[in-house]
C-alpha cells in the first residue's frame, strides 16, 4: 500500500515536541495537546523512539490507549534501541542535533540499523506506545546530519538489515509500510536508485519547505510521483523560522534565512494571509505529499494548523512570491497549477 493510501489525512501530528525537544513539557500539558489533535479530528501520529529516549512514545501510548486502534495510524522510526541504562545526556553525540533532546529521559540510546535491531526496536515501539500494531515504520537518520562521514556505512548496515527487515514484516503484514524517515534527501536518492528494497514512501523534514525545497525539486520529488510512492512532510515551518520563531534546521536562523522570511511575511501581510497557511499549503501542493506533520508541544498549536490549512489564499500570493524568485519556478504552487 501507498502512503497516500495509508493516511487518513493530508494533516498529522508530528510527536518530536512530546518528547521534551528544546523545553521540559509538563506531562499535563502533553497530554492535552495529543486531545487537541484527537478532538481536532486527527488520526495520524507520527513518533520516534529517539524522541526524548523514548519520552515522546509513551506519553503519546498514555494519551491514545483509550481511543479504538482501528481508527487512528501511526508511523514510529527503526535504528535507535533505547535501553534501560542511563546515561550522561550531555555526552550524546547526536551530530547537528545535539541539544534537541537534552530534556528528555536519559536513558542510553544506541544506534542499531540492524536486522535484529530493526526487530527490537519495533518490539519496544509497541511497548511504549500500548498497541499491537505499527502501521509505518521509517527508518530514521541515515544521513549526514547525524553521521558525517560515515553516513554511507551506516546507509549500508541499514540496507543489509533494516531495510531487508522491514520488507518482510510488510510483506508479512506485520506492518503496512515503510521507508525513510529523514532530515537529508541524499539518502532517499540513494535508496531509490537501489534495485533491492521496496520502500512505499518516506519521511523528509525540513527539505521541501517554502523556504527550502530546490534540492528535494531536483533530487526526489518527481521520481517518488513517478513511482506512486508518497512523501510525508516534517518540519514544514523549518523549525519554526517560518512562523517567527529563532531557529532554522534546530540551529539560530541565518541572516538570509531571517530576510527570505521578512520577505515573505511582507507579501503575505499584503495579502491578509497567516505563514502558518503560506507554509502548509505550499508543501500539500506537491503531488509526491501524502501528508504534512506539523509538530505541536500545546494545545492551542492544533486548531492554529488546522486553521491554517482552511485559510483562503489568493493565486496573486502564490504568483507574486514566484515573481519575486521566493520559491522555486518548478514548484506546483495551489491555485497555479
Amino acid at each position: 500500500m501507498t502512503l497516500k493510501q495509508i493516511l487518513p489525512s493530508r494533516l498529522g501530528f508530528g510527536a518530536a515536541p512530546l518528547g521534551n525537544m528544546f523545553r521540559d513539557i509538563p506531562e499535563a500539558e502533553a497530554q492535552a495537546t495529543v486531545e487537541a489533535a484527537w478532538s481536532d479530528g486527527i488520526r495520524y501520529y507520527d513518533n520516534a523512539p529517539f524522541y526524548g529516549a523514548g519520552l515522546a512514545e509513551i506519553r503519546m501510548g498514555e494519551a491514545l490507549a483509550g481511543k479504538p486502534r482501528e481508527n487512528y495510524v501511526i508511523s514510529t522510526k527503526v535504528g535507535r534501541v533505547i535501553l534501560d541504562e542511563i546515561e550522561d545526556i550531555s555526552a550524546r553525540d547526536l551530530g547537528e542535533k545535539g541539544d534537541v533532546f537534552k530534556y528528555g529521559r536519559p536513558n542510553k540510546i544506541v544506534n542499531d540499523y540492524t536486522e535484529d535491531g530493526t526487530y527490537r526496536s519495533i518490539e519496544d515501539s509497541l511497548k511504549r506506545l500500548k498497541t499491537d500494531q505499527i502501521d509505518i515504520a521509517f527508518v530514521h537518520d541515515v544521513a549526514q546530519d547525524f553521521y558525517g562521514d560515515e553516513w554511507l556505512s551506516v546507509f549500508e548496515t541499514a540496507r543489509k538489515g533494516a531495510f531487508k527487515a522491514l520488507d518482510r514484516l510488510r510483506d508479512e503484514g506485520v506492518i503496512k509500510a515503510w521507508g525513510l524517515g529523514v532530515n537529508r534527501v541524499e539518502p532517499i536518492e540513494l535508496l531509490l536508485a537501489l534495485d533491492g528494497p521496496r520502500p512505499d514512501g518516506f519521511l523528509l523534514a525540513g527539505r521541501y519547505t517554502l523556504l527550502d525545497h530546490d534540492r528535494a525539486l531536483q533530487r526526489v520529488m518527481s521520481e517518488v510521483v513517478r513511482r506512486g510512492l508518497g512523501i510525508v512532510v516534517g518540519g514544514p515551518y523549518s523549525s519554526g523560522a517560518l512562523v517567527g520563531g529563532p531557529n532554522f534546521e534546530y540551529a539560530p536562523a541565518t541572516p538570509e534565512i531571517l530576510d527570505k522570511v521578512a520577505r515573505i511575511k511582507a507579501i503575505a501581510d499584503r495579502h491578509g494571509i497567516s505563514m502558518k497557511a503560506a507554509g502548509l499549503q505550499f508543501a500539500l501542493a506537491h503531488p509526491a505529499v501524502a501528508a504534512i506533520i506539523p509538530g505541536a508541544s500545546k494545545p492551542g498549536r492544533i486548531a492554529e494548523d488546522s486553521a491554517a490549512l482552511a485559510e483562503q489564499i489568493p493565486a496573486d500570493f502564490w504568483g507574486e512570491i514566484r515573481a519575486a524568485g521566493l520559491v522555486n519556478l518548478e514548484a506546483p504552487l495551489p491555485t497555479l497549477e
